[in-house]
């Protein structure tokens, strides 16, 4: 795709983020390869509490990259102000352009590896790399901030599992190494150099591995400080014109919690405190985060009639989103005192929820569907989407099948449910 000019650049921005997530970096991949050509691309998206790590393309290249190369770019990447130098990969000095988004306040990475003897990306390329990965980035944070139930379920999932394999290969490797280094130690040997140099390797290794799950640990959570003030920031404006005083309590805890609990959090504080804020009468709200060892509990306690209820504050996809993470809303309202409000997270997965059943379904299937729940005949889909009415009852089927429902009255139910 052509990107010079402003229109070219913009569509080209929108064919990438129209796509499904894990589909994305594939698309910018492409969209970017005449600009700047290479051979493999790979992202570090801290926002990304399930998958902060993905790479596409040439498999010898992105079979090599790790989480430990694109770490320190993203440490010492000024947002930006794409840099570009060279990184050994699949045992070559390769050239490589990295570029920090400016878009998101935890940080995400691009990285376009090059051809050895390809020349320098000149500045309005890279300028133009930016802005799409700035508008990338822009859309995935808005996706994580909104903390929608749908992609909460599969981050938990996603998570949950990650958080296992971790585990078990970091206890594999350290039994391991440990063994190792038993045996090396052991005073029946009497090669004290090649015990030496042995035991060095075994140690590095043992210190990789462990540097590894701590990268992997500060991708995926935040500390709850770090955490709480992010929220505090979002809050303040929705009461700098209010005669509400409005008191923050954050967590007395060094603690870290899970990126999706501490979006799902952010986003209950918010939609509770503006329905807090519609009552009359209210003069004082207080918002704290308590920290204990199994659960986030975010309590929002206001002065006001003390008329609220479970009903009326569980829409706005509080509820969903609670649902999702096994946690919890209660309501303690005391008419004349004001009301309290409690929502619980649990910071442990206790199963893996079910999966988001529309993820199997590709792009044009879930614009079918989309038409479909709103009641749109396929004559109308068809006109819609500029296709055949016989692609359309070829693509309703496909979708009766993958859903496991028998009629488009279920489907559209399943969609409204999950979306």
């Amino acid at each position: 795709m052509e990107l010079t000019g402003s229109v070219p650049a913009l569509t080209a921005a929108y064919e990438v983020i129209r796509q499904p997530l894990g589909e994305i970096l594939p698309r910018l991949s492409a969209v970017l390869t005449e600009l700047v050509p290479h051979r493999a691309a790979a992202e570090l998206s801290t926002h990304c509490a399930h998958s902060p790590f993905k790479t596409y393309g040439d498999a010898e290249l992105t079979g090599r990259l790790s989480t430990a190369h694109l770490a320190p770019l993203l440490a010492s990447g000024i947002p930006g102000r794409p840099w570009q130098g060279t990184l050994t990969l699949a045992g070559a000095e390769r050239p490589v352009l990295a570029v920090t988004s400016r878009a998101t306040l935890r940080g995400a990475v691009l990285l376009l590896v090059r051809d050895g003897g390809a020349t320098p990306v000149d500045e309005p390329a890279a300028a133009l790399v930016q802005a799409l990965w700035d508008v990338v980035t822009s859309h995935f944070d808005r996706l994580a901030a909104e903390a929608m139930p749908g992609a909460l379920a599969r981050s938990r999932t996603a998570a949950g599992t990650r958080a296992r394999v971790i585990a078990e290969l970091g206890e594999a490797y350290s039994a391991a190494l440990t063994g190792v280094l038993g045996v090396l130690r052991s005073r029946a040997l009497d090669d004290a150099a090649a015990r030496a140099t042995a035991t060095d390797l075994a140690v590095s290794a043992l210190v990789e591995l462990r540097a590894e799950a701590d990268r992997d640990q500060e991708i995926a959570e935040e500390p709850a400080g770090q955490a709480f003030a992010r929220l505090a920031d979002s809050l303040r404006p929705l009461v700098r014109y209010s005669p509400v005083r409005l008191e923050l309590g954050g967590p007395d805890s060094t603690r870290t919690v899970a990126a999706d609990v501490a979006h799902t959090a952010r986003v209950i504080v918010r939609t509770l405190l503006l329905k807090v804020l519609e009552q009359e009468a209210v003069s004082r709200v207080h918002v704290g985060w308590q920290i204990t060892d199994d659960a986030l509990r975010a309590t929002v306690r206001d002065d006001g009639p003390g008329t609220l209820t479970l009903g009326g504050l569980a829409h706005g996809g509080v509820s969903e989103r609670l649902d999702v993470l096994d946690g919890r809303l209660d309501v303690d309202a005391v008419p004349g005192w004001g009301t309290t409000v409690l929502a619980t997270i649990p910071l442990r997965v206790s199963q893996d929820p079910a999966p988001d059943p529309l993820t199997g379904l590709g792009e044009r299937e879930l614009q079918v569907l989309g038409r479909l729940a709103l009641g749109h005949r396929n004559r109308a889909i068809a006109q819609e989407l500029h296709i055949s009415e016989s692609t359309v009852k070829f693509h309703v089927a496909k979708i009766l099948t993958k859903l496991g429902v028998e009629s488009r009255g279920e489907a559209a139910a399943l969609f409204h449910a999950v979306a």
